[in-house]
This record gives structure tokens, C-alpha cells and sequence, in this order.
């Protein structure tokens, strides 16, 4: 297939940013025009988290330089194919790596076997795209990044109609490239492992409800400090300070506290500070005698210590000695970015907000709701939503979260400076409080949260180390395991769907948990978490369900509705031949085809049957009734089928309720008659069902 040339291609004063919206304090005519060789694209970045970017088509062989600017011409503020839509501007920094490894390979390969060295575009063939497409496998070995290498090629061919030398073959029609019409790849994301993620929250929230008083109250000093200092060196004095010094000394002489030191020597701007004069008036002659006095009565400290008394304790001890200026290990700069890292952990993990979701939280968020008693029972938090969103801006969104989100959120808004807005802005103390000037990166960045989980795990090990504890983060082939931002919804999702027991269910009650985000849909319905979880809860239905026809379980079901359920499962398992299924993505793709509507509980297993369903159904993501098994009635539904851990479960039940009953002689009469009553319907079930009498 061939297209014509279009009739109008960009000129050198082309805008490349034309159409989008930009950032406040940038205008149109100031941005990067197609004639440069390199783009800035910061005006048009409007989320706070994203870095500075560019397109360097420097980088770009010259040969296909112009190619490359024409199609990313095309992708940012050209005409748009049919079908298409405008991409955001981080996707099209992506392409941009993706199109050049392309464009390079092609100019490096030499002209060999009758092709021709540093060929059109126009003149590819199929046999050229295969040659690329073992490029691929052999170069890289992560299947996202092959999606992404097959990508770049395939942007050359649909926005072919904005450049000179187009593409002329559709890759998708090329047998040997990629897989012809696949369909989007399974998220691959893994989950945080449990022995992980167990210390990793736990640690979150010691930095959370123990330390965080006193990283605050260090950091109102160091505020303090700061504002003092920037007093003393503006206007400086002369009156009062041979009185104010020797008052200063005198008070570190009577306790026998050395002097604030760094490096083995006074830290003259902290006690300028603290006095009220500038360092360069410390280093007057007529105070030298004074200082001299001090330092050989009391001498510095190795580090400058902010004069906060630490309250936290960690069994029953300090656990820190203090706060310092500079430190190792125990500097405000980095405990405060610990802290700040610890909100993010329990933030993400309790909320299934995406990381750019998080990083749009301002101060403020956080709303709750409380029953007659003034009891809070929800906690919601409103933030921007990108993904899926017409508005590159970001939509308004609401979340509903767990308590320990809400409790980072009332840390980071002490944490930040009551003049920034932004929970995760650079901290004032960090040195990397941003760019000026209102371009991006207002908010930490992606990267930047990824290192700091990183770094949180170290800390977390040489403090455990040091003290001979136990509980700290395992290590994997002797370093800290790597994490990034969007495990931990994916990890959210698993533990709401599989509801596992162990530590962490049980501390963190995950079933309330999605009870809560549920009702608020976790957001809005686009947020696609309820979606996450939901394919989760699918997998985890898919797998006991392949285990029972693997260990023919389902021939001994009993109940209303085992004969449908064998049937269900019979039918279900010829989908794979009978052959024992391992792979999870398959087992997704079965329930996706193929949902038998079978849903294994402790009680009963729900073979479901709108109809006849006495539950309270709902929708999910697609719109299909479900069953909602926390309102389940397995004595009096005919959508019950039985396992043999559903009889067990139930005769486990009715000696529980016998044991109540012969413990608590004196129980109120109608809690005594309904468990009464109960003991009998599940003896009479048990022997309608099972013919035998427990």
C-alpha cells in the first residue's frame, strides 16, 4: 500500500507545541520551533512530577534526522491521522527513544545480501522489518521492552501521511514482525513479595506515628535556625554581643555541652544564629578571647545537634540520640526525606492511587466522614487523575483510603512548608527544592521516589544491624530488593482479592479495606483499580477452580447446585483439553472467554444464578452481575454447591455454636434462641445435603 505525499509539510518556524495547553509564564512564541534540533517540551509538561525533557535530535542520524523531526512534528501539534489521539507529552519523550534505536540500527547496518546500506524509508521492506525483528529478540531480553522497540516502528507507519519519506509497508501485515493483530499485553507488574512489604509498612508506620514527632519538631528548629540566620547576616549588629556570646558560652560551660561543631571545628553560622550575629562578625578580634575560653572548657561536638529532645521510643528506648544538622545517618535532611518516603508507602498502599495521582495531593485533601458519635468511619482524599483523562491538566478525582493514608497525609502537611501546597514537594532541606522559574518538577519525581523507597530499606538494615534487631528488610543476593511506584497497587489489589492470612492481613484488615475503597470505587470508575482487583479476585477464582478438575474435586460436590457446577466445570475445563494449567496469564484469558460464574466460599460455593440468587448482586467493571459473598445465604440458596472444606467449615461451625451454647448457660434469651435456631438449620442442611448426621 502507498499514500501520497501530503501537501503540506512543517517549515523551520513551524511550532512544535502549537495546540497545547502550556504551563503558566510561558508563551507560545517562546517554545521550540521545528527548525532547532533540540525541543524543549517543559512548557507543555503540566504534571509536577514529570523532570525537564527534551527531544535531542542531535542524537538522531543525520541521514534521518529530518524523518525523525517530521514524524514527532506530526505526533505533537500536526495533523492527526483518522482514529488517533493527540498523545501526551511524556509518551511522546518515550517514542522518541523508541524511533531512534530504530533509525540508528537501520543506519548502522551495513548494505549486505542485496539490500541497500542506509535506505529511504519509502524503500523498506517486510525482509528489512524481520531483520529488525531479531534485532529485537536478540538485543532485548524484557518483553515491554521488545512492545516498545515494535512500537516506534509501527508510529512510522501511522502517521506516515506527515512525512517526506513515508513508510510504505503496515509492520502489523509483516509476518515475521511481532505478532500480527496482538492484542495488548498482559500488566506484568509484580506484586511486592510479603516477606518485603511486611517491615517495609511496619517500618512506614513506626516513621509515621514514633519518629515523625520529633523529624518535626527538628525540622521547626532548623526553619528557625534558617530564619535567624538569614536575619543576621542581612543586618548584622553591633550593640549587645559581647554580652549575648558570653551568655551563649557561659550556659554550654555550665552544662559541660560542647559548642555545635562540624568537621572537628565551631559551627560559627549555627551559633551566629543562635546569638543573633553574622559569621563574618564571629571572626572579629575583641570576641576571640571568649571564644577561646569555651572551646577549651567544653570543645565542639563531632556534629551540630538541633537542640530537640527526642520523645520517640522504639522498645522502650530512644531511637535516636538525636537530630543532626549534618550526619551520616541521623541528618534532618534525611530523616525528613525517610519520613516523607514513609507517607508515600503507606499513601500508595492504602489508596491504589497511581503515583501520579499521589504526587497531586495538596494540602487540604483529606476529608472524613464520622457516625452520630463522632467516630470517623471513612477517610476520602481528593487529588488530580491523568490516565485516561481528555484533560492533560489532570481531572479532579476522589479517593476513598485506609486510616494509616490519612495519618501520612496529616504528617506531610506539617512537614511541608505552610507556604507550598504540594504534599510531595521538595522538602526546603533537601538541596533539590526544585527548579525556578515555575517549570516542572515542582513535585519528586518518579526516579526520584524509586531511589528514596531504596534508600528507606538501607536505613532500615544498618539501623538493624547496629541495634541486633530482626525485623528488617530481607535482602535479595545480598542487596536491598528494587521497588518502583506502581508495585504497590498491584500489590493492593492481590491481597484485596486473595485476602491471605498472616502479619499483615491481620494488623491491616484488608477485607474492611476494600469494603471502604469499594464503596467509593476507588476514586472514580476510571480509575481502573477496581478493574485490578477484579482481575486479581478472577486469577485467584481461575486457579482453585483449575485444581479442583486437576484433582477431579468436583465430582464429590454436593448441594442445590452441584450438578450445574460439574457441568460448569466440565465445560469450563475442556476449554484447555484437560492439561494442567500453570501459566496465570492463560488462566486469565479463560475466565475472560469462558467465566464459569462459580465462586468458591468457607461456607458454600456460589454457582451463580441471578435468578436465583438470594445475595445482594452487583455490577463489575464490564457490567456483569456478580454475587457479593459477604451477604451470602448458603442454608437457604439454591446456588449452593458443597466441597468438602464447605461441609467441614460447616460442621466446625455447629460445634462452635453447640460449645457457645454449653460455656454460656446465662446468654440473653433471643441471642440464645437464634444461635439455638442456627445450630439446628445447619444440622438439618448438613444431613439433607450430606445424608449423614454429625
Amino acid at each position: 500500500m502507498t499514500s501520497a505525499l501530503p501537501d503540506h509539510l512543517p517549515g523551520d518556524d513551524n511550532l512544535v507545541l502549537a495546540g497545547r495547553p502550556l504551563r503558566p509564564g510561558f508563551a507560545l512564541a517562546d517554545t521550540a520551533r521545528f527548525g532547532e534540533d533540540e525541543w524543549r517540551l517543559e512548557p507543555a509538561i503540566l504534571q509536577e512530577h514529570v523532570k525537564s525533557l527534551a527531544l535531542t535530535f542531535q542524537t538522531v542520524p543525520s541521514r534521518y534526522r529530518l524523518q525523525a523531526k517530521q514524524l514527532f512534528y506530526a505526533l505533537l501539534a500536526g495533523p492527526l491521522p483518522p482514529g488517533e489521539r493527540r498523545l501526551s507529552i511524556t509518551t511522546a519523550r518515550s517514542l522518541f527513544v523508541c524511533v531512534k534505536a530504530f533509525l540508528k540500527w537501520l543506519d548502522a547496518r551495513p548494505g549486505t545480501d542485496g539490500r541497500r546500506a542506509h535506505p529511504r524509508l519509502g524503500d523498506l521492506t517486510g525482509q528489512d522489518l524481520e531483520d529488525y525483528e531479531r534485532h529485537i529478540v536478540e538485543h532485548f531480553r524484557n518483553p515491554g521492552m521488545r512492545e516498545n522497540a515494535r512500537r516506534g516502528v509501527q508510529m512510522l507507519w501511522r502517521y506516515r501521511g506527515g512525512m517526506s519519506d513515508p513508510l510504505r509497508i503496515n509492520p502489523r501485515h509483516v509476518e515475521g514482525f511481532g505478532r500480527v493483530g496482538a492484542r495488548p499485553r498482559e500488566n506484568a507488574t509484580d506484586r511486592i513479595p510479603e516477606p518485603v512489604l511486611a517491615p517495609l509498612i511496619a517500618w512506614s508506620m513506626r516513621f509515621i506515628d514514633s519518629f515523625s514527632a520529633d523529624i518535626l519538631a527538628a525540622d521547626t528548629t532548623w526553619r528557625e535556625y534558617h530564619s535567624h540566620l538569614k536575619r543576621s547576616d542581612r543586618l548584622g549588629r553591633n550593640g549587645g554581643v559581647v554580652e549575648d556570646l558570653r551568655a551563649y558560652f557561659d550556659s554550654h560551660i555550665e552544662r559541660g555541652q560542647p559548642l555545635p561543631g562540624h568537621r572537628g571545628l565551631p559551627n560559627w553560622r549555627f551559633i551566629g544564629a543562635a546569638v543573633g550575629v553574622s559569621r563574618r562578625s564571629m571572626d572579629r578580634p575583641q570576641y576571640r578571647e571568649l571564644i577561646d575560653d569555651a572551646l577549651s572548657k567544653v570543645g565542639v561536638t563531632e556534629y551540630t545537634w538541633l537542640p530537640v529532645a527526642i520523645t520517640g521510643t522504639l522498645d522502650g528506648t530512644p531511637w535516636v540520640n538525636g537530630v543532626a544538622v549534618r550526619h551520616p545517618h541521623q541528618s534532618l535532611e534525611r530523616l525528613a526525606r525517610l519520613l516523607q518516603i514513609s507517607c508515600y508507602i503507606l499513601i500508595a498502599f492504602f489508596s491504589g492511587m497511581r503515583d501520579s495521582e499521589i504526587k497531586h495531593l495538596s494540602r487540604g485533601c483529606l476529608t472524613t466522614q464520622q457516625d452520630a458519635e463522632g467516630r470517623t468511619y471513612r477517610w476520602k482524599v481528593t487529588s488530580l487523575a491523568f490516565k485516561g483523562e481528555s484533560n492533560p491538566a489532570g481531572t479532579a478525582a476522589t479517593w476513598v483510603i485506609g486510616e494509616p493514608a490519612a495519618r501520612a497525609i496529616s504528617v506531610l502537611e506539617q512537614l511541608q512548608p505552610a507556604s507550598e501546597s504540594l504534599l510531595f514537594a521538595h522538602l526546603p532541606h533537601s538541596g533539590a527544592a526544585g527548579p525556578a522559574g515555575g517549570a516542572p518538577n515542582r513535585a519528586v519525581t518518579t526516579k526520584s521516589t524509586n531511589c528514596q523507597m531504596i534508600e528507606l530499606m538501607q536505613w532500615i538494615n544498618t539501623y538493624c544491624t547496629a541495634r541486633n534487631r530482626n525485623d528488617g528488610i530481607p535482602t535479595i543476593d545480598g542487596t536491598v530488593p528494587s521497588l518502583s511506584t506502581s508495585r504497590f497497587r498491584r500489590t493492593l489489589a492481590w491481597f484485596i482479592a486473595r485476602q491471605p492470612g498472616g502479619s499483615i492481613a491481620g494488623a491491616i484488615q484488608y477485607r474492611h479495606l476494600s469494603i471502604q475503597m469499594f464503596e467509593g470505587y476507588c476514586g472514580t470508575s476510571d480509575s481502573g483499580f477496581r478493574a485490578e482487583v477484579e482481575s486479581e479476585q478472577a486469577l485467584a477464582r481461575g486457579e482453585y477452580l483449575a485444581q479442583m478438575i486437576e484433582g477431579h474435586e468436583h465430582s464429590d460436590l454436593r448441594g442445590p447446585a452441584a450438578h450445574t457446577a460439574q457441568r460448569r466445570l466440565q465445560e469450563w475445563g475442556s476449554q484447555f483439553g484437560g492439561a494442567v494449567i500453570t501459566d496465570n496469564h492463560q488462566i486469565k484469558r479463560l475466565m475472560r472467554r469462558a467465566d464459569p460464574a462459580i465462586y468458591p466460599g468457607t461456607f458454600a460455593m456460589c454457582v451463580f444464578d441471578p435468578d436465583k440468587a438470594m445475595c445482594y448482586q452487583q455490577r463489575d467493571t464490564a457490567g456483569r452481575k456478580q454475587p457479593t459473598t459477604s451477604s451470602c445465604q448458603p442454608l437457604d440458596c439454591s446456588n449452593v454447591a458443597l466441597t468438602k472444606q464447605n461441609i467441614a467449615a460447616l460442621r466446625t461451625e455447629h460445634s462452635r455454636i453447640e460449645h457457645e451454647l454449653a460455656i454460656r448457660p446465662s446468654l440473653p434469651p433471643l441471642l440464645k434462641h437464634r444461635l439455638q435456631d442456627r445450630r439446628e438449620r445447619i444440622l438439618q442442611f448438613l444431613v439433607r445435603q450430606t445424608s449423614e448426621v454429625t
